[in-house]
C-alpha cells in the first residue's frame, strides 16, 4: 500500500515506515502530524485517484527532528567588469516517519461512472 502527498509544494511517493525529508513544519519534534492533501492511494491493487485530492484520505506520521539541508552555492560574475557575488541557503527541513495510510471509502463510485449512471436514460 502506498499513497502519494502533496506538502510544501512537492508530491511525494510513502509507504508505511518511510522517512521523508520535507519542507519544514510547525510542528515539534515527537508530535504526529496528519497530511491530508492526499493525491492518490493504492490499495493492494485499488488505486483511487483524487480530483484533486482522495476524500477521507489521511496520512499520520511523526516528526522525527528538525534539520537543515546542504548548503547551495549561487555565483554570479559579469566577465571584464571586476563583478562576482556569492549567495548560499540552506533549507529548513523537516525529517518525518510515516505510521498510518488510511485510504478514502472505498464503496464510493468513482466520479466517471456516477456521471455515467446518472446521463443514462431509462
Amino acid at each position: 500500500m502506498y499513497a502519494v502527498i502533496e506538502t510544501g509544494s512537492k508530491q511525494y511517493r510513502v509507504r508505511m515506515g518511510d522517512t521523508l525529508e520535507i519542507e519544514r513544519l510547525a510542528t515539534e519534534s515527537g508530535q504526529e502530524v496528519t497530511f491530508d492533501r492526499v493525491l492518490m492511494v493504492n490499495d493492494n491493487g485499488n488505486i483511487s485517484v483524487g480530483c484533486p485530492t482522495v476524500p477521507n484520505a489521511i496520512i499520520r506520521a511523526d516528526v522525527v527532528e528538525h534539520t537543515r539541508g546542504e548548503k547551495k552555492i549561487a555565483f554570479k560574475m559579469k566577465r571584464r567588469k571586476g563583478f562576482h557575488k556569492t549567495i548560499g541557503h540552506r533549507q529548513e527541513l523537516t525529517i518525518v516517519k510515516i505510521k498510518e495510510i488510511r485510504s478514502g471509502s472505498q464503496s464510493e463510485p468513482a466520479p466517471a461512472a456516477a456521471a455515467e449512471a446518472q446521463a443514462t436514460p431509462v
